[in-house]
Formats: C-alpha cells, structure tokens, sequence
C-alpha cells in the first residue's frame, strides 16, 4: 500500500498544507492551480452526491477509486477539508485521515500561537510530525514499480 500526496484545504478553497511522499507521476502544471483543479472537482463531486444519493447523504463523499488510485475524502465540521490520494489497496484510511486531523493537525497546527487560521501551514515542527505519522501509518509503503 502506498500513500502518494496530502491536501489540507480550509472551507474557502485555500489550500493551507500539501505533502507528497510516494508520488512519481507530476502533473506538468503549479501546485496552486492543481490545488484549484483539485478543489473544484471536489466540490462538484459533492453536489453531485448530495443530489443524486438516493438516501440522506450524512457522510456525503468519502473516496472515489480509478484503476490507478483512490482519492480519500475527510471534511471536519470547521470545513477543514483533507485529501489523500493512496494507491487502489489502501484500507481504514477515513480513520487515518481522523486521526491525523485530532493528533497532527489540532496538536500542531490549531494549538500553535503563531498560526492564524485561514493561512499557510510553515510549521516545521507540523511538517516533521505530519511526515512522522504518515511514514509511521499501516498503508505507507514504497510503491512497486
């Protein structure tokens, strides 16, 4: 199993934090305007969801899969919003993302004095413990090409 790439967007679209781990292929354009195309087709998904759901669409859009990957969908009641593309075998990973919005994100980011919410994440300590959880997770591995 294979985690590839993390967005944290918050509930305007801004994307506050991006890591990359695993990922070979790049997308031949900036991040920020893959963090737009990204944004923009989850919110479309969602409205997608919530219209066509033929039950009440509580947890709305968790993940969608591709013969290539799976993108893995957590939105916090704050609107913070967290994306993680994993290879198609990756498993329990709406619990990860759980965990690492209560014991990275809270612990690092919302408790640090000097972050102002609606910013860009620069913390050091931040990126070493994200990097530390996720190397640390049952689904990071080293893809097998």
């Amino acid at each position: 199993m294979t985690i590839f790439n993390l967005y944290i967007f918050d509930k305007y679209g801004t994307l506050l934090h991006y890591a990359e781990w695993n990922r070979t292929k790049k997308s031949g354009i900036t991040r920020e305007e893959e963090a737009k195309l990204t944004y923009g087709m989850l919110f479309s998904i969602k409205s997608f969801v919530s219209k066509i759901s033929p039950h009440d669409p509580r947890e709305g859009f968790l993940y969608y899969k591709t013969n290539r990957y799976a993108l893995h969908y957590l939105e916090t009641p704050s609107g913070l919003k967290f994306v993680l593309n994993t290879d198609t075998t990756a498993i329990n990973v709406k619990e990860l993302l759980q965990q690492l919005y209560s014991k990275v994100w809270v612990e690092f980011v919302v408790r640090d004095p000097l972050w102002t919410p609606g910013t860009v994440v620069t913390s050091e300590l931040f990126q070493s413990k994200l990097d530390e959880f996720v190397r640390q997770s049952p689904i990071f591995g080293i893809r097998n090409i």
